[in-house]
């Protein structure tokens, strides 16, 4: 990809993504009122962070792999079912990934 196209890309997107922010600020507030809206809003938040929690923790380009990674969102699933503070979960995560990788597991 040429320098040129590459910042008519960047342009595109970030005008896209300004249209979109304008799109948001312009909508009626009675439209976003709704329960459907709501309920459709909080569904997309919620997808789309799992979607990233999968594609970060099982994914190596463009293979799936087990590593350290996996038992460390499992340790962070279980704190954040014992309802642990976030910075706490954080660290237990990292230092279930860390222990494992210096274990030699990924």
């Amino acid at each position: 990809m040429t320098t040129t196209a590459l910042w008519a890309t960047v342009l595109v997107a970030s005008l896209a993504c300004y249209a979109l922010k304008l799109g948001g600020h312009l909508i009626p507030r009675t439209w976003l009122a709704s329960e459907r809206v709501s309920r459709a809003t909080t569904l997309v938040t919620v997808a789309l962070l799992v979607s990233l929690v999968v594609v970060q923790g099982f994914a190596d380009g463009s293979a799936l792999t087990v590593d350290a990674r996996v038992p460390a969102l499992v340790v962070a699933a279980l704190a954040l079912a014992l309802r642990a503070p976030f910075i706490l979960v954080v660290v237990l995560a990292a230092a279930t990934a860390a222990g494992l990788r210096a274990l030699g597991w990924g």
